[in-house]
Order: C-alpha cells, then structure tokens, then sequence
C-alpha cells in the first residue's frame, strides 16, 4: 500500500476481499474491523462487489461469491497443477490416512491451492486458498530449501513470525532446517505452526526448480517422520516428473501402501 496511507478504489476492494477469512461470512463491522476501513467506504465496496458478484449478501453478513471462484479457476497453471497432484495426493491419503496438502510458494507465504482431509480429528491452520509464512511450515521449508541463493537470504533476513513456543525465529536455526531439508529431501515441522499438529514434506522439483510442495500433516503423538519420508519423497519425485512433460495425461503409478499399524 502506498506510504503516504492514501488508497485507490482498487487497492480498498483488494483489502476488503483479502479480509474474508475461508468459508466464514462477515457483517459490515467485521469487515470495517478487519480492513480498518471507514464504514460508509466498506458498505459502499460490498455493495458494488456484490453488484459484481465477487460479495454474496445473505441478510446483514456477506461473503466471497462465486464470481471470485471461477476466475480462480481460470488461473491455468494452477489448475494443471492441482489436476496433476490429484492422484499422487490421492495415494498419499490413502498409504497414511492423515492429511494431505499442496501448496505453492507466493513471495514470503506458501499458499494452499489443494487439501485432502485426513481421518484424525486434528485442527491445522490450513485451508484452500489459505496461506501461512514458508518460516513456519513444512511445505515452506521444503520449497525453501530448494530456492535461489538471494531468495532465501530475503527471506532469513526478515522477521519471523511466532505462532507457537517452536516457531522457529532465528535466521540461524532456519538456516540449519533448510540445509537439514535439502540433504534429506524432505522438510520437517514439529508444531511451529500449530500445537497438536506435526507435517512433513518435500518439495516438488521441475526442471530443478521448486514449483509446489506436497506434505502430509499428522497428530504429534502419531508423528513418524521415518515412516511417511519414503512416500512423501516418492509422491513428489513423481509429480515433478509429470509436469517436466509437455503433457500431464499420464496416469501415475500408485505407492506402496505401508500396514496401517505403522503410522
């Protein structure tokens, strides 16, 4: 946003679409709230939003419209992405049973483009379309570790984001983390961005670039990083190998389901 703290309309609409949490509608004062935005100016970008189709109004509470969902979708590279790791995140749910996200890096954020629920109860911070900072999660760990030189020395220079007591902070220990991930091919996070919960993951390479990353979350209690490493690895191995192609209609071969007493 602009220094001197002047908006354009524009720049108003982004903030106030940006300001909607996943699937949950908001009133007019949790919008002013979250956005910071004078009343009269929010009531009057829902009202054209909602005129656009990008706001549905359902009484006094509005939330993203379809509108918005459908130029998602025309976001192809994405789109090919998501088809692409569908089966492989499909095969990954089904050897662990836990749950199974892809994500892409976006500046100093991983955004979550597709999730596979898993059967524990456990509650993660992640959601479609969500994004978290790459410093505390183990997809952003994965495609960090794979970056260039001058990205990651951006992003060990920035301020770290706590979210829990393991949220790591220090240029150092990140630095570490990635090395650790890069040797091993996969990235670990115990509960940085969430108590409870546990991910690991690998980043998906495509010419030797990171383009996504696939994980798989688990309850701390469950967590065997020994155990899911060789599918994880495996899932992304095969998917960067697929998009490397110039076309991605080839069915993947299916992993090798480990006994369910394992995990």
């Amino acid at each position: 946003m602009p220094r001197d703290g002047k908006m354009s309309q524009l720049e108003k609409s982004a903030l106030l679409l940006a300001s909607f949490p996943g699937g949950t509608p908001l009133t007019l004062a949790q919008a002013c709230t979250r956005t910071g935005l004078p009343r009269s100016t929010t009531h009057r970008l829902l009202v054209e939003l909602s005129a656009l189709g990008w706001i549905t109004r359902t009484g006094n509470r509005f939330e993203l419209g379809m509108t918005l969902f459908e130029l998602g979708e025309r976001v192809s590279v994405k789109h090919r992405l998501r088809s692409a790791a569908m089966p492989f995140m499909q095969d990954l749910f089904a050897v662990t049973e836990q749950t199974v996200h892809l994500a892409v890096r976006d500046n100093y954020d991983v955004v979550y483009i597709e999730k596979l629920h898993g059967h524990s109860a456990l509650s993660l911070p992640s959601h479609i379309g969500g994004r978290l900072p790459l410093t505390c999660t183990a997809v952003g760990k994965a495609l960090l570790a794979y970056e260039t030189a001058a990205v990651r020395t951006d992003v060990l220079s920035r301020p770290m984001r706590r979210y829990t007591t393991n949220s790591i902070t220090t240029e150092t220990q990140l630095a570490r983390e990635l090395d650790e991930a890069r040797a091993r091919g996969v990235a670990i996070e115990r509960e940085e961005a969430a108590i409870g919960g546990c991910c690991l993951a690998a980043a998906v390479l495509r010419g030797g670039e990171p383009v996504a990353a696939l994980s798989v979350s688990v309850p701390a209690e469950q967590f065997r990083p020994e155990l899911l490493a060789p599918a994880v690895r495996t899932a992304a191995l095969a998917l960067g190998r697929v998009l490397s192609r110039p076309s991605t209609t080839t069915t993947p071969g299916h992993l090798e389901k480990h006994p369910p007493h394992l995990l």
